[in-house]
């Protein structure tokens, strides 16, 4: 892959087939994320020419969910099950939306948890996990990579109302990118933008040098959430 951007040299000992946490750092800092492929093994690496990300700056969910949000009927955490919510989120959706998730990435997601660069959030009702989603963290940055509902648990919008509250909490710590990687119509509601690579790259270096942390996650209170 050609990218035409100034990406810096692999940390020594990088592995690109069987990625650690350090490879998925460097990768996600130089505009790359992996993606596995469960009938080869192989794991490929993207960099998308547009790049989709949802504005932090003027976000506004749909009138429904705002309203859903203010009176959640989940409760709302983040990192209690992150093991669970990448696993939920790694088989299969659909025919055409294969495993990417796979027996070569998951350790290297569960290393960035484990420091701080990896965090879920999940929606929860009567105890059980019915929604969430999860994505990485580099300074001011953070990289959406998967969201999962289960509407048959009783979870509908779950996952929806998990990117709502994930949201408002990267604008209350300082965040400045949230990255989507590609568009779909789960998240178009939210106001997904396609920038051009070079013009992510720009936002990406201001974002990862950014001192910010991701904090002690909680639920903002109605008021942050009016409309």
């Amino acid at each position: 892959m050609t990218l035409n951007l100034p990406i810096t040299p692999p940390p020594p000992g990088a592995d690109f087939e069987r990625p650690n946490a350090a490879t998925l750092l460097w990768a996600y800092s130089n505009s790359l994320f992996p993606m596995g492929d469960a009938a080869t093994g192989e794991v490929g690496w993207f960099s998308p020419d547009p790049r989709s990300i949802i504005p932090l700056e003027g976000f506004h969910a749909p009138r429904r969910l705002q309203r859903e949000a203010r009176h959640p009927k989940f409760e709302v955490r983040a990192d209690t099950a992150f093991a669970a919510v990448i696993q939920v989120c790694a088989p299969p959706r659909t025919q055409s939306n294969g495993q990417w998730i796979t027996g070569e990435l998951l350790p290297a997601y569960l290393q960035l948890h484990a420091i701080g660069h990896a965090h879920s959030v999940e929606a929860w009702l009567d105890g059980r996990l019915v929604g969430g989603l999860y994505g990485v963290h580099i300074g001011g940055a953070f990289f959406g990579e998967s969201m999962f509902v289960r509407p048959d648990l009783g979870g509908t919008n779950a996952s929806k109302l998990c990117l709502v509250f994930l949201v408002h909490w990267l604008q209350g710590r300082g965040f400045l990118l949230l990255d989507t990687q590609f568009s779909n119509p789960h998240i178009d509601q939210f106001g997904v933008l396609d920038i051009p690579r070079t013009a992510y790259w720009r936002l990406l270096q201001t974002a990862i040098a950014a001192p910010v942390t991701w904090g002690r996650f909680r639920p903002l209170p109605e008021a942050a959430l009016a409309e």
